[in-house]
């Protein structure tokens, strides 16, 4: 059936195709209740770049037979793996390295605002702790202490975590190998139902693609700022490599990330006085101002949707599942939108 045929034309959903939409929307909803999103993203993420690498690298012409495909696949599968798992490793080993490390940021931030007490408004400035570094250091660590059992469940949350998407990763692999091997018939609710998860994969691979692209930019501008502008106006900021590392990640959560990034950037600039702060983020708005228009045009060529409908949608979502929602919410418009055109409905 063509996209521009008339709703009339198409043919009445079958009540396969109901049932499937039933179980799609209960499997989702599983997904976010039970905190699987991240095994989730992680499955779609290694199914999607295998299926997408091994035809531009020519993996499945250079073999014949169903089962050699699959040892291809199950190959490249294992590969992706390997090279996620060592990307994340090599993150992990910058931000704690000497050059990039992530506690430098945090602890030269925390320096910076407390050498403001004596340029702040005095209401301002009595907001602040008493005291030095030192004194500063003594509430965190205070303040560790109160929290020692919330940090310990974080701890183990992020353990569940990466267990997720170990195995989200490797569920992705096996299926993509599965749909390399298998030639079976299936039955109508079973070729329903794998319709719906591809689409669900395809909106998956415009929405995330298109975000990476989109903080890609991002990060290349701020670099420019950061490592070009700025010397040449005199001001050298330290730790700018960790700084760009942290606005590409930052940039690829929708909306609060760029205000991390932002914050980050502004609180090491008020280091060279307010004039460099209200600079840099004079330069970061103007940045998201352009984001905002090239996000707006490479998402809206994706799905077809304007901002302002993803905006609202991460807020229906966050409201109803948190940070967890605000991450699924592109994704799941995606699909649901694109559902709602091919039936005619929107």
């Amino acid at each position: 059936m063509k996209m521009n045929e008339p709703a009339g034309h198409l043919a009445p959903a079958s009540r396969h195709d109901c049932a499937a939409w039933i179980l799609m929307a209960a499997g989702l909803l599983f997904v976010l209740q039970m905190h699987l999103l991240s095994a989730l993203l992680a499955g779609l993420l290694v199914h999607e770049l295998a299926m997408m690498l091994a035809p531009r690298v020519g993996l499945l012409r250079i073999v014949s037979g169903r089962q050699a495909k699959a040892g291809a696949i199950a190959l490249l599968g294992t590969a992706l793996i390997l090279a996620i798992a060592a990307a994340v490793w090599g993150m992990m080993f910058f931000v704690h390295s000497e050059s990039g490390s992530l506690s430098a940021l945090l602890a030269k931030m925390a320096e910076i605002l407390d050498s403001l007490r004596s340029r702040l408004p005095g209401w301002l400035a009595s907001s602040l702790p008493e005291g030095d570094g030192d004194a500063l250091q003594d509430i965190i660590v205070e303040w560790l202490r109160e929290h020692a059992a919330s940090l310990q469940s974080w701890g183990t949350r992020a353990g569940v975590l990466l267990a997720h998407v170990l195995v989200g990763m490797i569920l992705g692999a096996l299926i993509a190998v599965n749909e390399v091997a298998s030639d079976a018939a299936h039955g109508p609710l079973a070729v329903a139902l794998s319709e719906r998860v591809r689409r669900l994969a395809e909106a998956f691979r415009r929405m995330v693609f298109a975000q990476i692209r989109i903080s890609a930019l991002n990060t290349v501008l701020t670099g420019l700022f950061l490592e070009v502008v700025l010397p040449l106006a005199g001001v050298d900021l330290p730790l700018t490599k960790t700084m760009i590392v942290v606005s590409f990640f930052a940039g690829l959560i929708p909306v609060a990330g760029n205000l991390i990034s932002n914050t980050v950037i502004v609180v090491v600039a008020l280091a060279h006085g307010f004039g460099a702060a209200a600079s840099s983020l004079a330069f970061l708005v103007i940045i998201h101002k352009l984001e905002y228009f090239v996000n707006a045009r490479i998402v809206g060529a994706q799905i077809n949707a304007r901002a302002w409908e993803l905006l609202a949608a991460m807020l229906v979502m966050e409201t109803a599942f948190g940070i967890t929602g605000v991450v699924a919410a592109p994704i799941i418009y995606a699909y649901l939108k694109g559902e709602l055109k091919d039936r005619g409905l929107i």
